[in-house]
């Protein structure tokens, strides 16, 4: 694990969409493509916001949600939608994108579907990842699957540990990306990452991506 903390919240923004910027820049110039995968929640708007403004062929570049609830777009708790919204605007209105929820699909119809579409973007250029004080990750909870060198690319989480069904990419399928970077604020998300540090993936879902992350920390929430 790579841990970079930060004096406050918003240098710590400014630093990660620097760095992802920079990221996308290279795998353009080298490989004419690429992807950025991204998290849920409100943490990591200002990054989206400040990504949005970069001067990138943005048309070149493919944006995805690392998970998603399985609720249309236009509902305000849709990671597809947040992302159209906060990170498809501006000078990123033109990247691609690839949603997780399909209408008129299960979940577990849902899954193998985007799994082939997923597949001519792997390895993924850039993963940004939140992280629950229960050490999860994207969908992937303590207990559940998705972790293992064997698991889909794609799988479907029932509700139980979410109100609702879920999507959610695999941890080999996050770990695997040539850059991950981990976002977390505040005391309570920085005891959380060292608690899991020292437990096995299953019962600690970030510690599958870990050993691949870069970990941007702020004390600020």
């Amino acid at each position: 694990m790579n841990l970079q903390t930060y004096p406050d919240r918003d240098l710590m923004m400014l630093a990660l969409a620097d760095r992802i910027a920079g990221a996308l820049g290279d795998f353009l110039r080298r490989e004419g493509r690429a992807s950025l995968c991204l998290p849920g929640g409100a943490t990591p708007l200002p990054v989206f916001d400040i990504l949005s403004g970069v001067d990138l062929d943005w048309s070149r570049v493919t944006v995805l949600p690392g998970d998603e609830r399985w609720l249309p777009e236009d509902d305000p708790r849709s990671n597809g939608g947040r992302i159209r919204r906060r990170m498809l605007t501006g000078r990123a209105v033109g990247a691609g994108f690839l949603p997780l929820y399909r209408p008129g699909l299960t979940p577990q119809e849902a899954a193998p579907v985007v799994a082939a579409d997923l597949a001519p973007l792997l390895p993924l250029s850039v993963v940004l990842l939140g992280m629950g004080e229960d050490g999860h990750v994207a969908s992937l909870f303590p207990g559940g699957g998705g972790i293992g060198a064997d698991a889909p690319a794609v799988l479907a989480v029932p509700a139980g540990p979410a109100p609702e069904p879920r999507l959610t990419l695999s941890a080999p399928v996050l770990a695997g990306a040539m850059e991950v970077h981990l976002l977390i604020t505040g005391p309570a998300k920085r005891a959380a990452l060292e608690r899991a540090a020292g437990l096995p993936p299953a019962e600690a879902p970030v510690r599958a991506i870990l050993d691949h992350a870069t970990v941007h920390w702020a004390e600020q929430e």
